[in-house]
């Protein structure tokens, strides 16, 4: 299975999409200080610096995810507990993120989570703890245990 370049391109689009998060939110958060906009009253600098806080934010657990991505393809072994929670938090929200950007974005939108997605799952379920490190699986069941001797012979 290809499952280190798999790992290898998770990290990189996982990586590219924490700049993309990042830059998204910081254009956004000048628009609103230079526009002087205001949601319900609220402050327009509190406007600005909440969104990029959170494109700060969600860049970090993003960028965090891609290197778990990344290490986990570097050592060709799964990721440990906490990083699989990550790695699965981040499918979640991709999940979520998919299904919400149909109406809101579009369809292209939609396709760009579920690679991501896909990615991310096809990288945790080829990465699978009784997996061993880095071992590959041959498929072959283990060998019967010998049948236990019995102190009297026995006759056919």
């Amino acid at each position: 299975m290809a499952r280190r370049p798999v790992a290898w391109v998770a990290a990189i689009v996982v990586l590219a999409e924490a700049l993309g998060i990042v830059l998204m939110n910081w254009f956004l958060g000048l628009v609103v200080d230079r526009q002087d906009m205001s949601l319900a009253g609220l402050d327009p600098r509190a406007m600005s610096v909440g969104a990029w806080v959170a494109g700060g934010v969600f860049g970090i657990y993003l960028a965090l995810c891609a290197f778990v991505l990344a290490r986990a393809a570097a050592t060709d072994r799964s990721p440990g507990t906490v990083g699989r929670i990550l790695l699965i938090s981040a499918a979640v929200v991709h999940g979520l993120l998919g299904a919400f950007s149909i109406g809101l974005v579009g369809w292209l939108a939609f396709v760009l989570m579920m690679v991501v997605l896909a990615l991310i799952v096809l990288t945790l379920v080829a990465y699978d703890r009784r997996d061993g490190a880095g071992a590959k699986r041959t498929g072959a069941a283990p060998p019967p245990a010998p049948p236990a001797s019995s102190p009297e012979p026995t006759t056919p």
